[in-house]
């Protein structure tokens, strides 16, 4: 039988810190082309409506899609734990875990899309012409939710793997089939916006075929498909409870997010167009960040299941490090270059002087994000998934006293200065619990509950 390599015992180097974290950010960066792509050939269509359609329902499935990242953030750390404590057949067990909670993910949404839809135009109401064009979208889309939730498992089992450029090449066959697809659907057969749900239909189910193939070195374990493994009462507590936990934490930040939204349109449609361009910078930064806070996932997740306080403190360190230097690149770029990305976003001169204003805020986010991020990041490798989900609850209650307090007097840099207020919160929060998280590492296996 073939047993897998004992990552824990590789040397603990920058480059190794790398080799994980850059095929990352690539990957990131294929996101935004894509979206990009999709608006940009429904535009050739000379029509406001299907370009809104495809831009709702975009963002309807995304947050829907988005609740079920614990399934990538959970696997990486419950993956990482088993490599490094050496569980072969755990690590095999945790991918089809994975795969069976996304496929009977996905076919809730098909089954419950009735009242997902009607909820969702109910918040977000559009034109009837948009509106019906975004469900004829949704509606084909939607068949594919259990393979594109199932990829979240997978690209998690590839991370904790240290099988970062696989994740990369997973992402650019999705994205760049997608587009090759999107162009000749819409632009060459004249589907539409139905040729784009297809387009991301295909490359969603055959990504996850792709992504199952990169992968297939789970199957050299027999406990891959063994019931009895796969389906121990024991371990499917602890992956529920971690799973539920990132969730709920995945909402809480999600709440934050969305009541920014409306709490900016409150200052009228420029201050809410310059709030939206500005969004971006923060997009591109939790891109960026995101690379350096996986790889802590991937090291720290290692170590604890090896019982090594000095390898996970040490990997926690050298991940920060690099993503701090990322972090004083990005402010650097976004300070000078930050006014000229504003203006190559919109031609509204209003709305260019509107979010030159709060530029400022930009620069300050992945100086003062970057620990918020990166504890994240060592929490989840340690599946330290409780104090994550209380933290965000601590997190979420201070930015709406901030909301409150702060907007009466300062306005729209009140809002920004209590999201970025909300980072330093969740920072503080999460450091004060690491020396338990520590500490936890003499101690694997993970209890089930954390003081």
């Amino acid at each position: 039988m073939t047993e897998f390599p004992a990552q824990a015992a590789a040397p603990l180097t920058h480059k190794r810190i790398l080799s994980i974290a850059v095929p990352i950010v690539l990957a990131n960066a294929t996101v935004p082309i894509l979206g990009a792509v999709d608006t940009g050939v429904v535009g050739q269509m000379g029509q406001a409506a299907p370009i809104g359609a495809v831009g709702i329902g975009t963002v309807i499935l995304a947050s829907v899609y988005w609740l079920f990242g614990f399934l990538r953030m959970g696997t990486t750390g419950l993956v990482a734990q088993a490599r490094g404590a050496n569980e072969h057949g755990e690590v095999s067990a945790l991918l089809m875990r994975a795969i069976l909670i996304g496929f009977m993910a996905g076919i809730a949404l098909i089954v419950l899309q009735v009242p997902i839809l009607w909820g969702a135009f109910r918040l977000a109401p559009a034109s009837e012409e948009v509106e019906t064009l975004a469900r004829s979208y949704i509606q084909i889309r939607i068949f594919s939710a259990p393979f594109a939730i199932s990829i979240f498992g997978l690209t998690g089992w590839l991370i904790a793997s240290e099988r970062t450029k696989a994740v990369l090449i997973l992402q650019l066959w999705m994205n760049g089939l997608n587009i090759i697809l999107d162009i000749w659907f819409v632009l060459g057969l004249g589907w539409g916006v139905e040729g784009v749900a297809l387009a991301t239909v295909i490359s969603e189910v055959t990504g996850a075929a792709f992504g199952l193939f990169l992968a297939r070195s789970a199957m050299k374990h027999p406990d891959w498909k063994s019931w009895a493994k796969v389906f121990d009462p024991k371990r499917l507590v602890n992956m529920a409870r971690v799973n539920t936990d990132i969730m709920i934490r995945s909402i809480l930040l999600l709440s934050i997010m969305v009541s920014f939204a409306f709490f900016g349109a409150g200052f009228g449609d420029v201050t809410l167009a310059a709030n939206h361009i500005l969004m971006q910078f923060i997009e591109i930064t939790a891109y960026a960040l995101d690379g350096f806070a996986f790889t802590a996932e991937v090291i720290v997740g290692q170590a604890l299941g090896a019982k090594s306080r000095q390898v996970l403190r040490r990997g926690a360190i050298m991940a920060s490090l690099w993503g701090g230097g990322a972090a004083l690149i990005l402010a650097a770029s976004f300070a000078l270059f930050g006014a000229g990305i504003i203006d190559t976003m919109t031609t509204a001169e209003a709305v260019q002087a509107e979010a030159r204003r709060y530029l400022p805020w930009m620069v300050s986010v992945p100086i003062l994000g970057l620990a918020a991020w990166m504890l994240d990041g060592v929490f989840i490798g340690a599946t330290r998934t409780r104090d994550m989900r209380n933290m965000s609850f601590v997190s979420l209650a201070v930015y709406i006293a901030c909301v409150y307090s702060l907007i009466p007097i300062f306005g729209n840099h009140g809002l920004w200065a209590s999201l970025v207020i909300s980072y330093v919160v969740r920072a503080v929060a999460l450091g004060w619990k690491y020396p338990a998280l520590e500490q936890q590492a003499a101690t694997y296996p993970v209890p089930s509950r954390f003081d």
